[in-house]
């Protein structure tokens, strides 16, 4: 009885942060269409979401992006029971509801999004990442944990801001590898490509200089890894279609200008 009830509860904390909230307002929206023309296989899609729980993951990490979706290539074959045949399946995502699974560009047509490419990968390594990622497809995520969901009820918890990331991964994990960007994380981690590791230094006693500092990288816990990493991290390329298809400021067609459109504030002839 007590696991039905927990499952029932899950259920309901799951439908309810899931919900779109009414105030989410895009300011600059790329189309799929110009999207997929400057998408490389093995960048990182960062997306601003429009649920309660994006609102609440922001809050967390400080950031506008909520969501992280790995981009394989156009792809007609990958199994998605969910999808129609005439879509073209290119990203794969690890979402609370349906687990790892592999969707449209269409899907974020309305939102906000970022593309972040890993700078020195070899074909061949990203073909290893997303090879590790299409491997999850279908794996389902225990839900059930309702500490680790419950933390999402409270939109704008009294954490201090050192401490909101690991908020993130309190519990289990499961749910934190189902709504954040660990998927991913783990996908890079799998070819030993950094995203935001840890950097310790070492003194290193070289003979004919007595003492050189050494840094040495290591892999940080996947469950702390969130969308923002792969926007902060040095090691991935922020790619911006509209600047990489030719923007000409010149070519902008303005409407009708105001006072505030002219230096000294006056009405433009």
């Amino acid at each position: 009885m007590f696991t039905w009830l927990r499952e029932k509860i899950s259920d309901y904390i799951i439908g309810y942060l899931q919900r779109p909230v009414w105030k989410y307002e895009p300011f600059s929206i790329t189309s799929p269409q110009i999207l997929e023309r400057h998408l490389r296989p093995g960048d990182v899609l960062l997306v601003e979401g429009n649920q309660r729980v994006s609102n609440i993951i922001k809050y967390l990490t400080q950031s506008t992006w909520s969501h992280a979706a790995l981009y394989i290539g156009p792809d007609q074959n990958t199994p998605d029971a969910s999808a129609g045949a005439a879509l073209s399946l290119n990203l794969i995502e690890a979402e609370a509801d349906g687990g790892v699974k592999c969707v449209s560009l269409n899907k974020y047509k309305h939102f906000n999004t970022r593309i972040c490419r890993p700078a020195s990968l070899s074909e061949a390594e990203k073909q290893q990442v997303i090879a590790y990622a299409r491997k999850r497809i279908g794996q389902q995520y225990d839900m059930k944990n309702i500490v680790d969901l419950a933390r999402y009820l409270f939109p704008y918890p009294p954490v201090p801001v050192f401490l909101r990331r690991r908020m993130l991964a309190i519990g289990s994990g499961d749910p934190t590898r189902a709504i954040c960007s660990t998927l991913i994380a783990q996908a890079f981690q799998s070819v030993r490509y950094p995203i935001l590791p840890t950097v310790t230094r070492q003194c290193v006693d070289s003979g004919s200089a007595k003492y050189i500092l050494r840094e040495i990288y290591h892999i940080r816990n996947y469950n702390l890894f969130t969308p923002r990493d792969f926007d902060l991290s040095p090691y991935f390329a922020v790619i911006k279609p509209t600047l990489e298809s030719g923007f000409d400021h010149t070519a902008i067609n303005w409407g009708q200008t105001t006072p505030y459109d002219t230096p000294d504030g006056s009405d433009a002839e």
